[in-house]
């Protein structure tokens, strides 16, 4: 029995008692009894049918609800184990395959100025390493953002951090709602977003970085990270290192988003892009014409 029908079992009882109590006693009671104690008599008659059955109906509806308390615990569980994986295999797995490539390129190199490259190299993926790490560990300390009413304070608190170790200046505008997104669509922007800020910080010699999060006409949304860095030149997923591009640019596409990285202006911009509702609308109507 669905919760539904226990609510409306619960509100039919008692009426349907004291119905069937006013009918059983004026068509064949009356005789028999005085109005004044059939009153008397009909609150006590709901009360012990009330507590014969619709205590078993409460009892039912609770542990209807235990269980989908348990359900919805472990769907969350679930789906956070499903972000750190993705973290580790975006982060510090990635960074680990780079180190021993490196090493094996060390083991390679012809002399000692290329060696010392390499070993330069090396030092720089450790430290990147030990990066995501620290941060791996500060986030498995807080709540899941995606449950976190505040989500978008770690997308701030991000880019701070970048800012701040690239002596940059940065600015974040954000004016997408919270219920705009659903739980998923959080854990995965979030996780794009981060990886282009590392980004950033690996490559881009910024002065300058932004966050954008802003609505679209259509009902969706568009998702920036802008820097006034070196750049890049050709393709930058084809580039070597650049890992992390390729995983945002793989998490857009499981998620149906748009993903553009370009240089423009003297910008370089990795941006994520939603289709909303009214789009495929908008397109028909416009073919239509």
């Amino acid at each position: 029995m669905n919760d539904r029908r226990i609510k409306w079992m619960i509100l039919l009882i008692p009426t349907l008692t004291i119905g069937l109590w006013e009918y059983v006693r004026h068509a064949f009671l009356l005789p028999y009894m005085t109005m004044d104690l059939g009153n008397f008599l009909a609150p006590f008659i709901v009360l012990a049918v009330t507590l014969t059955l619709v205590r078993g109906l409460f009892a039912r509806l609770e542990s209807s609800q235990r269980a989908l308390s348990r359900e919805r615990s472990l769907s969350a569980a679930l789906e956070e184990r499903e972000r750190l994986a993705g973290e580790l295999h975006d982060g510090i797995a990635q960074s680990l395959f780079l180190l021993a490539v490196k090493l094996d390129k060390l083991d390679a190199s012809p002399n000692e100025a290329a060696r010392a490259a390499t070993a330069g190299e090396l030092r720089e993926t450790v430290r990147d390493v030990h990066e995501d790490v620290r941060q791996a560990i500060a986030r498995l300390r807080l709540p899941p953002e995606a449950a976190d009413h505040g989500w978008v304070e770690p997308l701030r608190e991000l880019l701070g951090e970048t800012a701040a170790l690239t002596e940059a200046e940065a600015e974040f505008r954000w004016d997408i709602p919270e219920d705009m997104l659903g739980a998923k669509e959080k854990v995965e922007l979030h996780a794009c977003l981060r990886e282009a800020l590392v980004n950033v910080r690996k490559h881009a010699r910024a002065e300058r970085v932004y966050v954008v999060g802003e609505r679209t006409p259509d009902g969706g949304f568009r998702c920036a990270v802008v820097d006034d860095g070196v750049g890049f030149a050709g393709d930058p997923l084809e580039a070597p290192g650049r890992f992390g591009l390729r995983m945002v640019r793989e998490r857009a596409g499981r998620m149906g988003w748009t993903f553009r990285a370009e240089c423009r202006d003297g910008l370089t911009v990795i941006e994520l892009t939603k289709k909303g509702a009214n789009a495929d609308g908008r397109q028909m109507a416009g073919s239509a014409r």
